[in-house]
């Protein structure tokens, strides 16, 4: 049987498991106007900005993977958000994975997360703080039945639906990446008001998390956005798509070769190994 408790092992994969990238090698943001460049699965960041660790609103997980960076942006909505929920009294935010100090590629856990513009959030909002020992051995609540079509009703509270509602209905996110369960009963409970679906996407794995995307910023020119979202709140055919089977003879898609970083990633890169 499934545990309702599961290790954020998708989460948080360890970067000692795998060899290190050449970004996450530079320690401290790149000096500089902070600029995203290049596209959220290939890109990187200067000016990047480090999320405080000290906050009564939130707290980082995993802060010894030195994760907390991103641009100010991110930054911002990170506690935008966060303050929110503190003023309708739902809970402490745990805020996972944002980037590395200069953006990038990770070794190991993410594709994406390289121009600051992304973060990870539990779909858990405790009422009395982590411990520092949990913070470094986080654990969440896997939301998503063993059927993989339905949440699980005990662990589903008004305050998960309130805590993705907030973030997307903020005009600087783009995206927001879940489980097809949890999207669907996202679907369920919204009632009338369903604009704010459009941006909320289904996605493999995301049991126990959100995956929050921003825009990219107005001076930003060499980041790259993602088309909108199809129009509608995404709730009819496109997401009963997800927990269709396979179509008899289908494959996985293969894995891609990563394109070639951007020009002035590539240089970022250069300047710090000399």
């Amino acid at each position: 049987m499934k545990k309702a408790l599961v290790g954020l092992l998708v989460f948080f994969v360890s970067a000692t498991a795998f060899a290190a990238t050449p970004w996450q090698k530079i320690s401290h943001p790149v000096t500089g106007s902070p600029q995203s460049i290049g596209a959220f699965s290939n890109g990187c960041i200067v000016g990047a900005h480090e999320l405080p660790l000290n906050d009564a609103r939130y707290q980082v997980m995993r802060p010894d993977q030195r994760r907390y960076f991103g641009h100010p942006d991110l930054v911002m909505f990170i506690q935008r958000l966060s303050n929110q929920v503190h003023q309708l009294e739902l809970g402490t935010v745990l805020i996972g994975d944002m980037g590395m100090a200069a953006g990038g590629r990770f070794s190991s856990g993410h594709a994406s997360h390289q121009t600051g513009l992304d973060v990870d959030i539990f779909l858990q909002l405790p009422k009395t703080r982590w411990t520092p020992s949990q913070l470094l051995k986080p654990q969440a609540l896997d939301l998503v039945a063993s059927d993989d079509k339905h949440v699980v009703q005990r662990l589903w509270q008004p305050e998960i639906y309130s805590l993705i509602k907030l973030a997307a209905i903020d005009n600087d996110v783009t995206r927001i990446f879940v489980n097809p369960a949890i999207k669907q009963q996202l679907c369920l409970d919204a009632g009338a008001d369903r604009d704010w679906l459009r941006k909320v996407r289904p996605w493999f794995a995301h049991r126990a998390h959100m995956h929050v995307r921003l825009r990219c910023p107005a001076d930003s020119l060499e980041c790259e956005d993602q088309p909108l979202p199809p129009p509608g709140d995404g709730c009819g055919a496109e997401l009963q798509s997800w927990f269709a089977p396979p179509a008899p003879g289908s494959k996985p898609p293969k894995k891609k070769t990563p394109p070639p970083i951007p020009a002035s990633c590539q240089a970022l890169l250069d300047s710090h190994e000399l």
